[in-house]
């Protein structure tokens, strides 16, 4: 475990911040990072992979949750969607015969409309979205990790399956063999993403607690980025998604178990291996990750309320500031990486 000295510091400077983020587990600590930081600090790039076509609208649920958590609307019983829903669309629906496996509320259903709307026109994705962000109340900026689309795909013995059909339709039943990323390979990574990568006042980049493989992995995919974010100067700190052996929420300790990777913080480390320079684990969790090649920060990461969020938040800034000011240490693990 790499020994980082002084103590943290919690001033909030004006500096960027960009977090790597899916939906919920994301949600919350983009939610911390926005109370701790100024107004226009933060950028949250949103995984787009979940994003689909459904009942001819344009689904974008990674982007929607972040929306909605930013904008105070959502609904933190589900975790998704807003709060005081009302759901006279899906219960007509179901009457007249239609699919009902994909829960559209009624205020949901307008920005679904909307943004179809808009993007028919000719507008992209990345305008849309902070339009309808700033008139739904989200002040921090929420950019598509491109602008192209990019499908996830998963991979099982029976074939490969659209990412929201296996996640919400058949409920992650199927076992996972592997991700596919359709169209990736021709997207390009929004170009203000890559700016704030390269802006030489970068605080950190932070990689949110959500699923590595179709939550972060899909923002990878994307040419450019990985090569980006390791040219990039400031430190990358990745918070670990497992808590002693198991997800918070979703998938992401099934689809390990089912992968063959064991269900622990240490193989998230590994998995971020050559890309990162800081890995946050439960307490609980430190010692197996404790000879990863790169800086250890053992501190409690579950988020149940806003103060949790807040202290995660904090922390994770304390912790890139530390190793910012101990530069071997913060480039071991990307030097080790590329070696």
């Amino acid at each position: 475990m790499a020994t980082l000295s002084s103590s943290p510091d919690n001033r909030q400077e004006n500096r960027p911040v960009l977090a790597l983020s899916g939906g919920i587990g994301g949600a919350k600590l983009a939610l911390g990072l926005a109370h701790v930081l100024p107004d226009g600090a933060l950028t949250v790039v949103a995984n787009t992979g979940d994003d689909f076509e459904h009942l001819g609208l344009s689904v974008s649920p990674d982007i929607d949750t972040l929306t909605y958590v930013l904008g105070d609307l959502d609904n933190q019983q589900t975790g998704w969607g807003r709060r005081d829903e009302t759901w006279s669309f899906m219960e007509t629906l179901g009457a007249l015969g239609g699919e009902t496996w994909f829960k559209l509320g009624d205020r949901d259903l307008a920005l679904h409309v909307e943004r179809s709307q808009r993007l028919r026109a000719g507008e992209t994705l990345s305008a849309i979205t902070a339009d309808l962000a700033r008139r739904l109340g989200a002040r921090d900026r929420i950019l598509p990790m491109s602008d192209d689309p990019v499908r996830t795909q998963v991979l099982t013995a029976d074939g490969p399956l659209d990412f929201q059909r296996y996640f919400v339709g058949m409920q992650c039943a199927p076992a996972v063999t592997g991700f596919r990323f359709a169209g990736a390979e021709n997207a390009a990574p929004h170009p203000d993403f890559l700016g704030v990568l390269r802006d030489t006042r970068l605080r950190a980049v932070i990689i949110c607690p959500s699923n590595p493989f179709i939550s972060i992995d899909p923002i990878l995919a994307v040419p450019g980025v990985r090569a980006a974010l390791t040219a990039c100067a400031a430190p990358i700190i990745a918070i670990s998604p497992i808590i002693g052996g198991e997800a918070v929420k979703g998938p992401t300790a099934k689809m390990m178990r089912e992968l063959g990777i064991a269900v622990t913080a240490a193989s998230v480390a590994d998995h971020y291996a050559g890309l990162i320079d800081g890995f946050i684990v439960d307490p609980g969790d430190a010692a197996m990750t404790s000879r990863a090649p790169v800086a250890i920060d053992a501190r409690t990461v579950l988020m149940r309320s806003l103060d949790d969020k807040i202290a995660l938040a904090t922390a994770t800034l304390a912790f890139a500031d530390r190793l910012a000011r101990e530069p071997s240490a913060r480039r071991k693990g990307r030097m080790m990486g590329a070696a």
